[in-house]
């Protein structure tokens, strides 16, 4: 098994896509990147502690790659929107790749690369991976028990339908 470690705006959201891929055991939202340790959800909205909610992905590499990780992570979030996805603003929204490893590093390197040549203003941070902090419980697996949440209903049915028009192979 490999890990991976995204931030593509709120973790609800890319929770909800990232589990839906062949392949993907594991998802859990959480924070990293800040300057506390173990900041609470409230914290993390006050902007007070600069860590991003992410993401941190377990996969089994003999299913699914780590660059179609990150083709689906381009795809189902803006990277080209600083501090912000959709209606959320802040820097714990922002696009961010932790990587795990240098292969990670050049891989996530090239896609960001290639995004750029198409003409793409990419603004993903890429950096080595800090601690990550899980989430609160609540926030685990938050779509799949709250699926008739108001913001659930906004935001995420649009970037689940991205993934199912683009990535059909990927899905379980």
């Amino acid at each position: 098994m490999q890990q991976a470690l995204f931030g593509g705006g709120c973790f609800w959201c890319t929770e909800a896509v990232f589990l839906q891929i062949r392949g993907v055991s594991k998802v859990v939202s959480g924070y990293a990147g800040g300057h506390t340790t173990h900041p609470t959800y409230e914290e993390i909205c006050n902007g007070d502690t600069n860590h991003a909610e992410v993401i941190l992905i377990d996969f089994d590499e003999s299913q699914i790659s780590f660059k179609q990780l990150l083709d689906v992570f381009f795809a189902t979030h803006d990277p080209t929107t600083l501090n912000r996805q959709g209606n959320d603003v802040g820097t714990q929204y922002r696009s961010v790749i932790y990587y795990l490893n240098e292969e990670q590093q050049r891989q996530s390197q090239e896609a960001i690369d290639a995004l750029k040549a198409e003409g793409l203003n990419v603004v993903t941070e890429l950096s080595p991976a800090p601690t990550f902090y899980p989430a609160e419980d609540y926030h685990q697996n938050f779509f799949a028990k709250n699926p008739s949440q108001g913001y659930c209903n906004f935001a995420i049915p649009p970037k689940l339908n991205k993934l199912r028009a683009k990535f059909v192979e990927l899905l379980k």
